[in-house]
């Protein structure tokens, strides 16, 4: 049930996203849940690939690189779905970066709701 709360969640978060930034653009809510299922997949299986092979690179940069990685992620999810579109990097990192806090924020929440 907790799985199924967060992406219902991440999904209406991605809509406030592109209701936030206009570099963001979602067609509709069924786009949304496509997109958060894909997004929370590169997430799980790609993001730790590319940390671990950017390590060098994100310990120079005192961890900011993290940042860029997300902003791939996102941006990569928006080219291969067809009814979530990003402008560009610029608007994949400003667009990652606020669906992170909401992330956080829904994580916090539902800690609250389903303690285990």
């Amino acid at each position: 049930m907790k799985l199924i709360t967060k992406w219902l969640l991440s999904a209406a978060s991605l809509l406030l996203v592109a209701y936030l930034y206009s570099g963001v653009e979602i067609k509709s809510y069924s786009a949304a849940l496509i997109a958060a299922l894909v997004i929370g997949l590169f997430n799980t299986v790609l993001r730790p690939i590319l940390v671990i092979l950017t390590l060098p690179v994100t310990v120079v940069t005192l961890g900011l690189f993290l940042f860029v990685i997300n902003a791939l992620m996102f941006w990569s999810a928006a080219g291969i779905l067809d009814g979530f579109t990003v402008a560009g990097f610029g608007a994949a990192l400003i667009g990652s970066l606020l669906y992170s806090v909401l992330g956080i924020v829904i994580d916090s929440a539902l800690q609250r709701l389903f303690p285990n």
